[in-house]
């Protein structure tokens, strides 16, 4: 996958209007002209906010806009035809459609159940504060819109483990329900970090276990995805994936990325280990070093932009990203890229041998609703020039604190990458070439001439980035 690269085509807070399975469809082949080769949707099925439901607080999974339930037939992004036919567009493009797979909880329940359960200390999620008592909580679906269709499978309150509200006192808890335990092979934060939100999904239960594996095979028989997107996987058990994956593959080899949320490279590996590298991670330690060094005022240290993160230790796992639909402004995992360093930091996933490039909808389109602009002709030419000039031997010039430089080079192409993330800077670098001239296609500096022995003076403005290649 040296060459491809990712579109996370939403953000989180789209309109409604237009549809965005219709413009997808539209878009696909500009799409792929421009570069993609994959595109990650938004979860397509019917979530407990209806029509205004971005698709995590997920009600009914084989709802893709198609019954009548929560007040609308469509979700945000449309109905189950335009979904159906957005990927097909895509398809016809040779675009990649990666899916988005929320499996850890449910909300908007259709019924109420009474419910022995006990109240656990939020921080250390093992200790119990409150002993036993009989709580009213919203854990039965019955879908009576769909009246059976696909799956004829009720949900109750036996199929999970635990829920965050009391109907009953109108008072929100974490409430372990009786006879049940929290997961094992999930994250260690707060002792145990298997109840993230609403219903929270019994993976020790086998009946939880067979519906979702029926549902995995009716889903990839519907839309004949090519990838999924795994939701919040340090809240479920490790080999429930891991042996979901392996089901599915018996009916189509297909590329798996998880979204384990944690800045401590380890954690990422000790959970790779666990599901016997059967997919891959965002590099989340990644994104926070690239966080860090937008936000230091040039105190950061280039050098070490790499280090302890997903892509440098492992990277044939690694799926590199800057920004995503969490973590732009006003999201609960919030740590939005400055915009200056943007271009440094779509440089590193994208102009580097190593990693698989996710670009985020934020970035490439701008985002309305925080007034932030898109940076698409930025990207586009990242996009030309991983497809043009990455496909020779990386040395890397990691050997200043506030200017890092490398080189991919072969035969018929040369490209030098130099960033500074505070005053300009230069290097003597060597290329294949010689006497020639070297431009920067982001036009931030002059061009550089290279000599007979191929090395230029490559340069860089105060917090800038410069990509050279050679000018024809």
């Amino acid at each position: 996958m040296t060459h491809g690269v990712i579109l996370q085509d939403f953000e989180w807070y789209l309109d409604k209007e237009p549809h965005l399975w219709k413009t997808i469809q539209k878009q696909s082949k500009t799409l792929a002209e421009a570069g993609f080769t994959a595109v990650w949707l938004p979860p397509a099925y019917k979530g407990a906010g209806g029509i205004n439901d971005v698709g995590y607080g997920v009600y009914d999974i084989y709802d893709l806009g198609e019954f009548n339930s929560k007040g609308t037939v469509c979700t945000k992004y449309g109905t189950k035809k335009e979904y159906l036919d957005a990927i097909q567009a895509l398809h016809e493009s040779n675009i990649n459609v990666y899916v988005d797979v929320v499996l850890n909880h449910m909300m908007g329940a259709d019924e109420n159940e009474e419910i022995k359960a006990e109240v656990v200390d939020n921080s250390y999620r093992d200790e119990v504060i409150e002993q036993n008592d009989v709580i009213v909580a919203g854990t039965k679906f019955t879908f009576s819109s769909r009246n059976n269709k696909y799956s004829s499978f009720k949900w109750n309150h036996t199929h999970f483990d635990g829920i965050d509200y009391d109907e009953r006192t109108k008072q929100n808890n974490i409430y372990l329900f009786e006879g049940k335990h929290w997961q094992s092979e999930v994250d260690d934060e707060n002792e145990n970090y298997d109840y993230l939100m609403g219903c929270d999904l019994d993976f020790d239960n086998q009946e939880v276990i067979d519906e979702l594996h029926r549902w995995g095979r009716w889903y990839l028989e519907q839309t004949q995805f090519d990838g999924v997107r795994l939701d919040a996987l340090k809240h479920i058990k490790a080999s429930f994936y891991k042996d979901w994956l392996y089901d599915l593959r018996n009916k189509k080899d297909f590329f798996a990325v998880g979204e384990y949320w944690h800045g401590d490279v380890n954690h990422l590996l000790h959970y790779l280990d666990e599901v016997d590298y059967s997919l891959s991670l965002f590099d989340v330690p990644l994104h926070y070093r690239m966080y860090d060094a937008s936000h230091s005022e040039g105190c950061f240290d280039m050098r070490n932009i790499f280090e302890s993160t997903l892509v440098s230790v492992c990277p044939t796992n690694a799926v590199t990203f800057v920004d995503n639909h969490d973590t732009q402004p006003g999201q609960g995992l919030s740590s939005w890229i400055e915009d200056w360093f943007k271009e440094h930091a779509y440089a590193l996933i994208m102009l580097r041998n190593e990693g698989y490039p996710c670009i985020f909808y934020g970035d490439y389109y701008g985002i309305a609703h925080n007034n932030i602009s898109d940076k698409q002709e930025m990207l586009n030419t990242m996009l030309s020039l991983r497809q043009t000039h990455l496909d020779g031997e990386q040395i890397d010039y990691f050997d200043n604190p506030d200017c890092i430089a490398w080189v991919n080079q072969s035969e018929e192409h040369s490209m030098v990458v130099i960033m500074t993330n505070a005053s300009g800077n230069t290097k003597d670098l060597r290329t294949l070439d010689s006497n020639c001239v070297y431009y920067d296609v982001l036009h931030h500096s002059d061009d550089v001439y290279i000599d007979e022995n191929g090395i230029g003076t490559f340069h860089c403005q105060d917090g800038s980035v410069s990509v050279y290649i050679k000018k024809s």
